[in-house]
């Protein structure tokens, strides 16, 4: 095609229109946002299992950790249950929110007793904040 014969106003509108394509393009190379979340929701819960307190608290929103530090995020959590496992059950998502459903084992430590591991679900919700995806919590 020859570009002498396109108006200058053509012209910009095909710029915009090429400009928007490529920014959805970058938007979605991560995949969906149901998707980024189930694979931050793992890691969240695969550094709360290990133990590793520093890596789940980086996956909280920033303003969180504007608000607490590492130290009382780690305290929050106690030694009452030891998590053995956890996995993303389904996330579904809205614009600046979704929603993670967890299903969690979770072995309840009582001096004495030996119980078994109990499986449970429990919903986790993830904030879009500054162009990622964050675990929310209370602060």
């Amino acid at each position: 095609m020859n570009m002498n014969f396109l108006s200058p106003s053509t012209l910009r509108r095909t710029a915009v229109l090429a400009a928007a394509v490529a920014l959805a393009g970058c938007a979605t190379l991560g995949g969906t946002p149901e998707q980024i979340v189930a694979q931050r929701a793992g890691e969240y819960w695969k550094a709360r299992q290990s133990g590793d307190y520093a890596k789940a608290y980086k996956l909280s929103t920033p303003s969180y950790r504007k608000l607490r530090t590492q130290e009382p995020f780690r305290l929050q959590f106690g030694a009452g249950v030891n998590v053995t496992s956890a996995e993303v059950a389904k996330v579904m998502c809205e614009t600046q929110k979704c929603t993670a459903k967890m299903k969690i084992g979770a072995k309840p430590v009582l001096p004495g007793l030996k119980l078994d591991t109990i499986p449970m679900y429990m919903d986790e919700v993830w904030l879009l904040e500054d162009g990622q995806w964050w675990h929310f919590q209370e602060p």
